[in-house]
């Protein structure tokens, strides 16, 4: 089982404490990518924005940013350590599980299948995957691929299921290594009724689910000829020349350099969770750096990796309604395929996913143009953080960075 992404960290995330860095935090700049008059968003803004991120996370977790634009050289900025027992500041090109982040690479490749006529949106899941969506209200001829992408299924989401909790909240490091399949986890799912079933000519109801991303990575296998793992790796990737973007899958370790993060077990005895396999899936297994990440959400808004018709397919987004966690958390934005569209303070609006997962928070987002993109990495080292606090201040700074103003106060964007 893996770790919970996105909003679903739950219970495994907030009953788990966080062992604090042995050495002291330090703020730093990358030296390249002086601003111009061009630019009113600084280096030295963003090491602002920043600070009020590492704050939001407790104020002793390790954060990384990277804002990347059309013109001008790329804006780093970084507050932490390497490991609890090193001086050693946080590496500019550190590799971190992004987590539901991974959403967005899964529903690309679906929709490239799509353009391809490999399957269609409106396939049901009875019929790529008979008999796997059935039983206690769950009905696969009911549910799409699209449902699937835009978390309109209905289904209930394996990671809160209380066993599996059990597992992540106290027998993390007995379970570290766990290579469950991906049907297996659909199963846990199945065990339970849905929230809801989609009504044909009925409203559209929204919860999120990371069931929806087994089972797309399981159609696209199928559709696709291959695992879920290598469509993402040829066809996004090696298209866009990924050089530290890699999906692991039962591989726990981490690429160096990278991050360590650590947890407390229920003995109150110090467990650094860096190694493990528990994200494996397709709703969390990519690994990747704050420079691929831009690269890539910056090349699916620019039209490389989509034909436009599928690239307007993504963007037409839901209004969420059936999950108060995930408002609560984001009150603002709708939800596409496997994105989140925000509304920006200057005007207009982002796109996002977020990733959540063991010890590492991932908050990437590119403007609609795919002119600028910016992704923050935060792995905590104490408690875990309060998600609606910590979007605010990562809210904050992606609105500043991509509306490129100094920001005063929180953006309308959280």
């Amino acid at each position: 089982m893996q770790m919970p992404p996105s909003m679903k960290v739950k219970a495994a995330m907030l009953t788990v404490s966080l062992l604090a860095l042995a050495t002291p935090m330090t703020a730093t700049a990358a030296t390249a990518g002086q601003t111009t008059a061009r630019h009113p968003y600084s280096e030295a803004l963003l090491r602002q924005d920043l600070a009020a991120v590492r704050a939001a996370g407790g104020g002793d977790v390790n954060v990384l940013a990277r804002v990347d634009r059309t013109n001008g050289a790329p804006l780093m900025a970084r507050i932490g350590t390497r490991t609890a027992d090193s001086s050693a500041p946080i590496p500019w090109n550190a590799h971190f599980r992004v987590a539901s982040t991974t959403k967005t690479f899964t529903a690309t490749v679906v929709l490239q299948l799509a353009a391809e006529k490999r399957l269609s949106l409106d396939d049901t899941v009875e019929h790529w995957l008979p008999g796997v969506v059935a039983g206690n209200g769950n009905d696969g001829s009911r549910i799409t691929v699209r449902d699937l992408l835009r978390q309109t299924s209905g289904l209930y989401d394996y990671i809160d299921d209380p066993e599996i909790q059990d597992l992540l909240i106290n027998h993390f490091d007995e379970n570290r290594y766990d290579t469950t399949p991906t049907a297996d986890l659909v199963a846990v799912a199945m065990k339970h009724p849905p929230v809801f079933v989609p009504q044909p000519g009925g409203a559209t109801r929204w919860a999120y689910s990371n069931t929806n991303y087994l089972l797309a990575g399981m159609i696209a296998a199928k559709a696709g000829g291959t695992s879920w793992q290598e469509l993402v790796e040829h066809r996004v990737i090696a298209k866009l020349g990924l050089r530290d973007a890699s999906v692991p899958g039962l591989d726990p370790h981490l690429p160096d350099p990278h991050v360590n993060a650590y947890l407390t077990d229920t003995d109150g005895k110090r467990l650094d969770v860096t190694e493990h396999s528990l994200q494996h899936t397709a709703d969390s297994g990519v690994v990747s750096t704050t420079a691929d990440l831009n690269t890539f959400f910056r090349a699916l808004a620019g039209g490389r990796l989509l034909p436009a018709e599928q690239w307007r397919e993504m963007r037409q987004t839901v209004r969420r309604t059936d999950d108060p966690d995930d408002v609560a958390e984001m009150p603002e934005g709708t939800y596409g395929l496997g994105l989140r569209k925000i509304p920006l303070s200057c005007g207009g609006f982002y796109f996002t996913h977020e990733g959540d997962g063991a010890g590492v928070n991932t908050r990437p987002a590119v403007s609609a143009d795919g002119k600028r993109a910016v992704t923050v990495s935060i792995t905590t080292t104490t408690a875990p953080p309060d998600l609606a606090t910590l979007n605010r201040a990562t809210g904050a700074l992606v609105d500043h960075a991509l509306c490129d103003k100094p920001g005063k106060g929180s953006p309308k964007s959280y």
